[in-house]
């Protein structure tokens, strides 16, 4: 069962993937482009051109894990510009970007204290 915590560490990829990439190819870019270990339990989150669809990628210590979700209407309304590799996001701000919200026009309270991964 894939969950979301705020203990997550999570990176947008901010350039768009060919969504014909599947888990390899995607571990390898993960390395190669964004210069992170895939395997470090980070999640990563990849969108298209189109923008209509995201994946993500994560290993919770005994494989990897490859989800996505195509929306059925529109496209994301919010996504990094081009500029860096990679976009540190919350775990609450990847739940609104996945219902297509913008995450950097929510009204999102801040967690008091940070609890260990």
């Amino acid at each position: 069962m894939l969950q979301l915590t705020p203990q997550h560490r999570l990176l947008l990829a901010v350039n768009p993937i060919d969504f014909r990439k599947g888990m390899n190819s995607l571990v390898a870019l993960c390395q190669l482009q964004l210069n992170e270990q895939a395997d470090s339990g980070t999640i990563f989150v990849f969108t298209n051109r189109r923008k209509d669809a995201v994946k993500l990628l994560v290993y919770d210590g005994q494989g990897f894990w490859l989800c996505m979700k195509r929306f059925s209407q529109g496209k994301l309304k919010w996504w990094p510009k081009a500029g860096e590799t990679t976009y540190k996001i919350s775990a609450k701000e990847l739940q609104i970007l996945l219902y297509q919200g913008n995450p950097k026009r929510a009204s999102i309270t801040e967690d008091w204290k940070s609890v260990a991964a």
